[in-house]
């Protein structure tokens, strides 16, 4: 990457609610200390002043659901040096990823009144099935503070120290009771990276996967304990097919459950 003085930010959205971009935004004070290191050149959201590239740093936030977003993010990388993508909508496609266990045809004519005016692709992917991506900060929506530790350890040349342990370990620190143990509740904790602080855990809700799969996750056999419990794969399905629902680990276990019931219906 060709260092300058004062390293070219740039932050580009893509189909997404503009959440992650919200949540530099909400950094107050920490991303006032972040502009002494950096110079956002780009960064709608924030200013009409929107600078060209080529940028030091780039963040992209959102998936590719157009053929112009799958060139535009071509043309982003080309003139970014690092570029890192934000939020589940940019490592795994999204909500929005949905649409990739469905007839994209149906889903328009059902939604728009003139779906002829309408231009889509089949799939709703992430950045880096398309382009080579620096690095992922999973979250819906992402924690600023990761955030501010990933632009800052690119600004200092060194590798971001960002969490990838299950949301298990944050609920042991809460001194939260296990929800899958005690009360045999759906939970995602185990097998989701940490990053929200275990929020739905500690208000008595399982956790839903907003981070994504931790590092090295095993949903089989978590979904085997859920069906041991009683569980539906109807209820199940849904769970792994939420902001999340396109990252391989929970994808492939959200596949093998629709397979089965497939089975149990068709014997």
């Amino acid at each position: 990457m060709v260092r300058t003085a004062k390293p070219r930010l740039a932050v580009f959205k893509f189909a997404s609610c503009d959440g992650c971009q919200l949540s530099l935004l909400d950094a107050e004070d920490e991303l006032l200390a972040v502009c002494e290191l950096v110079e956002l050149a780009n960064f709608a959201e924030a200013s009409s002043d929107l600078g060209s590239g080529p940028y030091d740093v780039a963040l992209v936030e959102g998936s590719i659901t157009t053929s112009e977003d799958a060139e535009r993010i071509r043309r982003v990388r080309r003139e970014s040096g690092f570029l890192i993508t934000i939020g589940a909508c940019a490592t795994a496609g999204g909500i929005q990823a949905l649409r990739n266990w469905g007839r994209i045809d149906e889903w328009v004519s059902s939604v728009y009144p003139s779906p002829e005016f309408i231009s889509t692709l089949a799939t709703s992917t992430p950045i880096a099935d398309h382009v080579h991506v620096d690095f992922e900060l999973h979250g819906c929506p992402i924690n600023q503070h990761q955030l501010i530790e990933v632009l800052v350890a690119v600004v200092e040349g060194r590798r971001p120290r960002v969490s990838t342990h299950s949301v298990c370990l944050d609920c042991k620190r809460r001194g939260n009771v296990c929800h899958v143990v005690a009360s045999a509740v759906p939970c995602l904790g185990p097998i989701t990276q940490s990053g929200c602080g275990a929020i739905c855990p500690t208000f008595n809700r399982g956790c839903y996967g907003c981070y994504g799969p931790s590092h090295q996750p095993n949903p089989n056999s978590l979904v085997s304990q859920f069906r041991s419990q009683g569980h539906s794969c109807d209820q199940l399905v849904p769970l792994l097919r939420n902001f999340n629902a396109s990252a391989p680990a929970f994808r492939d276990a959200s596949n093998a459950l629709t397979e089965q019931m497939n089975r149990d219906s068709n014997p």
